[in-house]
């Protein structure tokens, strides 16, 4: 096996403390990747678990989102109003940012915050419908269409509840949506917000 020169000793730790990966490292100094790891066992060059290296390609990964932050007092309101309601309705884990309702304002409201106050990547906003047998799903699909100004194809598979009954009681006219966007740094920065006007209100 190819062995590395000691004098490449500082260059290695440099970059490892820059928060490069071992085969980041091998391609920088053009030694092969398992010339490097040798390296680094051979001089006990202490390495990060998986958890840190996870935490760190986390973090280098680039914002799909820029948030505004020199906002208008009407802004500022929209903000509060979508962060309270995302409080109360949205997902709280995982990865995807999810606020699911079936009424058409709040789902108008959360959007406005998400396009203006966010700037999110409009192709990556999803629509998921939850319905029942006994609806049209090609019409809740297009009133949806229309009120959140998406696209059908942007449209998940919709889930279709057949156990409907009449006897179930009043059904949501037109079905219920998730508005989804797969970016666990904007669930991050959404949540923190919302921690931030608890600790100041509450």
């Amino acid at each position: 096996m190819p062995t590395i020169n000691i004098d490449k000793l500082k260059e290695i730790k440099e970059y490892y403390q820059q928060g490069l990966s071992l085969r980041e490292i091998s391609e920088k100094i053009r030694e092969s990747l398992d010339a490097t790891v040798y390296f680094f066992r051979k001089h006990k060059i202490p390495r990060r678990t998986a958890r840190e290296n996870n935490a760190l390609q986390f973090a280098k990964k680039p914002l799909s989102f820029k948030i505004k932050t020199r906002l208008s007092f009407k802004e500022e309101k929209l903000k509060i109003a979508a962060l309270m309601l995302y409080y109360g309705e949205g997902a709280k884990r995982g990865h995807v940012v999810d606020l699911a309702n079936s009424d058409s304002s709040i789902i108008r409201i959360f959007l406005q915050f998400l396009r203006k106050i966010c700037q999110v990547d409009q192709k990556r906003l999803k629509v998921y419908v939850y319905c029942h047998s006994n609806q049209k799903v090609a019409d809740i699909i297009k009133y949806w269409s229309m009120v959140t100004k998406i696209h059908a194809s942007q449209f998940s598979k919709p889930y279709i509840r057949k156990d409907y009954s009449m006897k179930a009681g009043r059904q949501m006219v037109n079905g219920l949506v998730h508005i989804r966007y797969n970016d666990k740094k904007l669930l991050i920065y959404i949540l923190r917000e919302i921690e931030n006007y608890k600790e100041y209100f509450a």
